[in-house]
């Protein structure tokens, strides 16, 4: 991991602050912290599609939603013709877990979180000031959720969920994770993926100690975990200005491991840097 490159592969126009990805079979899903519309762009076709994630009766604003407003869908995971858009849990109207149809677009009705998270809070003795969920791994019957460490407390950590997403019923387990600091600054979770039976991660460095607000990006790292021990193998900082905030697996190859990487800039461009990591296995 310590020899890489990192490109940048293509741009997408119609998408601001994209905050988690996965690809799945030639399209690239993108998820915004402050819209409610799931993106599916076709890599080969350069085209981008967006589908609502709300009903015919809202009224408000579908993209660049306010900062009170905002769901802060911060984490994007896939399982069998199903993609699930987790809000970070960070503030109380950002609980919700969106569920749609890869292949018929179907929307299905919003998962509330509110009561798994509270008690992920409590098993994670984590404080709702530090409680951020930015990444979301699925595996079968077990999903990997990982809070990011930028509240006061700095606590990083991975719930593992093993049970039935729908009807939110879980037995939870936490591992607190250590990460280490990007040019002194600590670093913090902001998604993940599976690979080779791993969990690789990017944590991000960013001036501020709020899990509301935004700071000045620090740089980030990219990380790979062993599950079973839940401890942290390996870390490279990758950029000491950009602060990525999606990761997914691109390509296994035989000796030789590419991901897609998305930027959020915190700003109000309707446009997204989509990046290419490579390195060795």
């Amino acid at each position: 991991m310590q020899k890489f490159t990192l490109e940048l592969l293509f741009r997408i126009i119609g998408i601001g602050s994209a905050s988690g990805l996965i690809y799945n079979n030639g399209s690239l899903y993108l998820v915004s912290d402050n819209s409610h519309m799931v993106y599916n762009y076709n890599i080969d076709a350069k085209t981008l599609d967006k589908t609502s994630l709300v009903n015919k009766d809202y009224t408000g604003p579908l993209e660049n939603i306010p900062k009170a407003d905002k769901p802060d869908y911060e984490a994007i995971a896939i399982k069998n013709d199903s993609l699930y858009l987790f809000g970070s849990g960070s503030a109380d109207n950002r609980n919700l877990i969106g569920h749609i149809n890869i292949n018929t677009k179907e929307l299905y009705p919003h998962i509330d979180a509110a009561d798994l998270y509270l008690a992920m809070q409590s098993f994670g003795e984590t404080d709702p000031q530090d409680f951020n969920i930015e990444a979301a791994v699925n595996d079968g019957d077990t999903w990997y959720l990982f809070n990011r460490g930028n509240g006061p407390k700095r606590k990083n950590g991975i719930f593992t969920l093993t049970g039935t997403l729908n009807n939110t019923a879980f037995q939870i387990i936490y591992n607190p994770i250590k990460l280490p600091k990007i040019n002194g600054i600590q670093a913090g979770f902001t998604d993940a993926t599976l690979a080779n039976g791993k969990l690789y991660f990017i944590a991000a460095a960013e001036k501020t100690s709020s899990t509301y607000d935004d700071g000045e990006a620090a740089g980030t790292l990219i990380g790979r975990l062993n599950i079973e021990k839940m401890k942290v193998e390996k870390t490279a900082v990758i950029s000491e200005t950009h602060k990525f905030e999606g990761i997914t697996l691109y390509k296994d190859l035989d000796k030789t491991l590419e991901f897609l990487l998305c930027e959020d800039t915190d700003d109000d461009a309707t446009e997204t840097d989509i990046y290419k990591l490579s390195f060795k296995k």
